[in-house]
């Protein structure tokens, strides 16, 4: 399993369960990289999608305690049952993309960490732990500084070194 995010220069995540920037480029990596896959999210980061919609060809997982059951997506209501989902299939296949707690709790268990490193404050509410002081993890590849919209960012890997088992 895999996490993907942007995060600002202080590691912030998300500022009123919303992204605090707009990066076209950023947008077409996760697009990419996801669709076709298996996306994991809470039930917070499915509400603040377009109007409260799973993701487009991708199976969408969503973590949603007592949440009613829907055709558009799987809702499971506890992490056993999510670790059953989940194991269901090919772990290279499946992204963890939010909210803050989900992150958290999954990290963990995340062989990579796709990050978009934005060089910016965006006054974010929510963050991500700083991986460059996390013994656990590498970064493995950095793609060189390249400006979007306004924001010089770079595409990151970090690497598990101690990956938990679902």
């Amino acid at each position: 399993m895999k996490a993907i995010l942007h995060a600002d220069s202080e590691w912030g995540i998300g500022k009123r369960n919303s992204l605090m920037f707009k990066i076209p480029a950023d947008m077409k990596f996760f697009k990419e990289t996801t669709t076709g896959n298996v996306v994991v999210m809470g039930s917070n980061t499915l509400k603040s999608l377009p109007n409260g919609n799973p993701l487009k060809d991708r199976i969408n997982i969503v973590l949603f305690p007592n949440g009613q059951k829907r055709e558009d997506c799987t809702i499971v209501g506890s992490l056993e049952e999510l670790f059953a989902e989940i194991k269901k299939y090919d772990t290279d296949r499946v992204f963890v993309i939010g909210g803050a707690m989900m992150y958290k709790t999954l990290l963990p268990y995340c062989s990579e960490v796709l990050v978009t490193k934005v060089d910016a404050v965006g006054g974010a509410d929510v963050f991500f732990e700083n991986l460059d002081n996390n013994e656990s993890f590498a970064l493995v590849k950095e793609s060189e500084p390249m400006e979007t919209n306004g924001f010089q960012i770079r595409f990151t890997t970090y690497k598990n070194l101690s990956v938990k088992p679902l």
